[in-house]
C-alpha cells in the first residue's frame, strides 16, 4: 500500500462535498429495474460504484455517462450474467445484488469480492432469501462470499430477517421485493442497526414509484407488488463525507466552508452537526445555500454518543476527540467490526500509536486524548474512512505517516487534491 507523509498543517477555504455513494448505489440499482430511461444526475463516480455499474451491466442493463449524468435504461427482465460479478471492495454491492440476482427467471448468479468482503457475513440475508424461496448458498459453507444464487423469482410472502449486522440486507431486500410475484410482510428480529440508510432506500424507491409501508422504528414492513418506473433523481452530497471535512475544519482550520450539501433528503450522517455542537465546535449552517462553515477550536468538550445508526461516523467522532478536554465515549457500534474492516478494533489500536489512551469494548469505544499527540505510523488497513480520518488527525502532530493512500477512490478519488487545496501538507 502507498504511504502519504502529512506534517502540521492549518485549513482554510471552501469544498464542494462529493455525491452521495449511499445514493449513487441505491438510484443506480432500482433505476435499472426500471422498465426505460432513467437520468440520475450528479453520481459519485467512484471505485465502489463502478462495482455497482459493472454488476449492473452484467445482468444486461445499458448504462451511459453523458456529462454529469448517468443515463441508465432499465429492464423488467434480466439476463443471466455471462461471468461472475466481482463485487470489489463494495459491501454495498455484494448484498443488494445477492437479492437482485433472485429476480432472474432462470440460471445462476455468483458473486464474489476482494480480501475484505469476502470476510463479510451474507447469512442473514441468505437465510432471509431461503424464506421468500431462493435457493441460496455461500459456495464454501460459511456464510461468507463467493454467493451462489438460483434465478426464479421471488414467490415467498412472509420473511424474517436479523437486523443486528446490516441494515445492507433489509435495504437489498426492500428493492428487490418490488420486483416480487406478491407482496410481501418482512419483520427485523435483533436489534435494527442503521435505520437511516433503509429510510434512504424507501426515499429513492419512492422516487421510482414503488410503495412501501413500515413502521416507526423500522422493524415492520409490507412491500406492495408494484413496478419501478423510470425517473430523474439528483444525487445530494454526501454527509460521509461531509463529517470528515468538518472534523477537518474543527481540528485544524482557520475557516472552512463545506458545500453540495442538501438538507431535504434523509442522511444519518446529517447527525455529524448535531454532534459538533454537542462536542464545542463552532459551525453554522446556511440550509438555502447547502453549506456548513466550522471555524477551528482549540479545545473540544467530549461527551458519549450513541451512533448506532451512523455506523461512518465512528472514525469522526474518534478523531474529534484528539483536541477534547473530556474523555469521548462512542457506543452502540457493534456492527463496525463488520464493515470493510473491525474498524472498532483498529481505531482503538492505531490511536494508542498517537499516544491516545483508548479502552475497547464489545459495543463501545472510551478515548481519553494526551495534551500533545506523538509522531506514528498510522496504518489504515485499506479502508477508506479509516484513511482519511487517520490523515485528518496526523495533521495534528508534527511529522507523520498514514498507509493505505489507495483506498481513498472507494468512496472519495479527490480527497488528497482537495485537502492539499486548502492547505493541508502531504506528500
Amino acid at each position: 500500500m502507498g504511504k502519504i507523509f502529512v506534517t502540521r498543517s492549518v485549513l482554510n477555504g471552501n469544498v464542494s462535498c462529493p455525491p452521495s455513494k449511499s445514493y449513487t448505489h441505491r438510484a443506480i440499482f432500482i433505476s435499472s429495474l426500471a422498465l426505460g430511461n432513467s437520468h440520475i444526475i450528479n453520481p459519485l463516480i467512484s471505485r465502489d460504484t463502478l462495482a455497482t455499474i459493472d454488476a449492473c451491466r452484467a445482468f444486461g442493463i445499458k448504462i451511459r455517462r453523458r456529462g454529469q449524468e448517468l443515463i441508465i435504461s432499465g429492464k423488467d427482465t434480466l439476463k443471466i450474467p455471462d461471468d461472475v460479478i466481482n463485487v470489489e471492495n463494495s459491501g454495498t454491492t455484494m448484498r443488494f445484488v445477492t437479492a437482485i440476482s433472485s429476480l432472474l427467471k432462470c440460471g445462476y448468479v455468483v458473486i464474489t469480492g476482494d480480501d475484505s468482503i469476502r470476510k463479510r457475513p451474507m447469512g442473514p440475508l441468505l437465510l432471509a432469501l431461503k424464506q421468500l424461496g431462493i435457493n441460496c448458498f455461500s459456495a464454501k459453507e460459511n456464510d461468507r462470499s463467493p454467493i451462489i444464487v438460483q434465478g426464479g423469482g421471488i414467490g415467498g410472502k412472509q420473511v424474517t430477517i436479523d437486523g443486528s449486522i446490516s441494515s445492507q440486507f433489509i435495504s437489498g431486500i426492500l428493492i428487490a421485493g418490488a420486483c416480487a410475484e406478491s407482496e410481501i410482510s418482512l419483520s427485523v428480529v435483533g436489534k435494527q442497526v442503521s435505520k437511516t440508510y433503509i429510510e434512504s432506500t424507501i426515499n429513492v424507491m419512492s422516487k421510482f414509484g414503488a410503495e412501501i409501508k413500515y413502521s416507526r422504528d423500522y422493524k415492520r414492513y409490507h412491500i406492495f407488488n408494484n413496478r419501478y418506473v423510470p425517473t430523474t433523481f439528483t444525487i445530494p452530497g454526501d454527509f460521509s463525507t461531509a463529517a470528515l471535512l468538518l472534523s477537518a475544519g474543527t481540528l485544524l482550520g482557520s475557516g472552512i466552508t463545506v458545500g453540495n450539501l442538501d438538507f431535504s433528503l434523509p442522511q444519518g450522517d446529517s447527525k455529524i452537526l448535531e454532534i459538533l455542537k454537542k462536542i464545542g465546535a463552532v459551525i453554522s449552517i446556511n440550509k438555502k445555500n447547502g453549506t456548513v462553515k466550522t471555524i477551528g477550536t482549540e479545545e473540544l468538550d467530549g461527551g458519549e454518543f450513541d451512533l448506532s445508526d451512523t455506523p461512518d461516523l465512528l472514525p469522526v467522532v474518534a478523531i474529534l476527540s484528539l483536541k477534547s478536554k473530556n474523555p469521548v465515549r462512542i457506543y452502540g457500534v457493534s456492527h463496525t467490526r463488520y464493515k470493510e474492516t473491525d474498524r472498532l478494533r483498529i481505531i482503538a489500536s492505531e490511536l494508542r500509536k498517537l499516544g491516545v489512551n483508548t479502552k475497547l469494548f464489545p459495543d463501545e469505544i472510551m478515548i481519553i486524548s494526551p495534551k500533545k499527540l506523538k509522531n506514528a505510523l498510522l496504518d489504515s488497513h485499506n479502508d477508506h474512512r479509516l484513511f482519511m480520518s487517520f490523515v485528518i488527525a496526523a495533521m495534528l502532530t508534527e511529522k507523520s505517516v498514514v498507509d493505505g493512500v489507495e483506498s481513498v477512490d472507494v468512496s472519495y478519488p479527490s480527497f488528497v487534491q482537495d485537502m492539499r487545496r486548502i492547505g493541508a501538507k502531504l506528500s
